[in-house]
């Protein structure tokens, strides 16, 4: 049987500046990748400008093996009030972006196989008309926990919000970095210049070829130790449906 269906994919700015509707004829898989335990708030005003339409909809989160803390239902939440009917979700485990190591070679098999699982009883229950009732998540229902805050040895908190990459001169000037990031604030005239918000999704580091992007914060630096230390231990993709 042939289905149709489409990507849209909103990582880069220009495609977030689009209106996008749907109807009650759809069904709508929308992924995000979590952000300190929630969804990012960068994403806020383009996902609260979705028109749902009475749309079947199955939540995705994607986290970098720490924890994805109330990140779906909060992305539950909002496909709720966008007039979306969430009836399956998952949160599933990948290579943390600030990391080479945190959540290596993840999704791995068990992972996809889980995501398998997930989209057959999502069918069953669209075949079954099993679709009625808010999916329930396991997480904070409401108020939701803050965002996770970085600390150092000491207990006290890292700010790493206005941290920005930096470039040496291995960089060849190939614009692979100002292509990729989300935040459109890699001038593309002159790579080494930030113009605009860093969200550190690494997108430019882990994508140069040259390794000419990087990160010499010493905050930010240890952040990543802490992190790298303290979640040696593989975390486990979850669904619910």
């Amino acid at each position: 049987m042939k289905i149709d269906f489409k990507i849209i994919d909103f990582t880069l700015p220009e495609k977030r500046e689009i209106d996008y509707k749907f109807t009650k004829e759809d069904i709508v898989i929308v992924g995000l990748p979590v952000y300190a335990g929630r969804v990012p708030n960068v994403l806020l005003k383009f996902l609260n400008r979705i028109v749902g339409g009475g749309a079947l909809a199955i939540p995705l989160v994607t986290y970098g093996n720490r924890n994805y803390d109330d990140s779906l239902v909060e992305l539950r939440d909002i496909l709720l009030k966008d007039e979306f009917s969430p009836i399956s979700g998952g949160a599933f485990v990948g290579q943390h972006s600030f990391s080479n190591t945190l959540g290596k070679n993840r999704p791995n098999q068990d992972d996809l196989s889980l995501a398998d699982k997930l989209a057959e009883k999502t069918a069953e229950k669209i075949l079954s008309n099993s679709t009625s009732g808010t999916l329930k998540i396991k997480g904070i229902e409401y108020p939701y926990r803050g965002y996770f805050k970085p600390l150092d040895r000491d207990g006290e908190f890292i700010s790493i919000l206005k941290v920005i990459p930096k470039t040496n001169e291995d960089c060849i000037d190939c614009k692979i970095c100002a292509n990729s990031c989300p935040m459109g604030s890699i001038d593309f005239d002159d790579v080494t210049k930030i113009t605009g918000i860093c969200i550190k999704c690494c997108a430019c580091v882990k994508k140069c070829p040259k390794e000419a992007k990087y990160f010499d914060d010493l905050g930010f630096l240890e952040h990543l130790r802490d992190l790298e230390e303290t979640y040696t231990k593989d975390a486990v993709s979850e669904i619910f449906y």
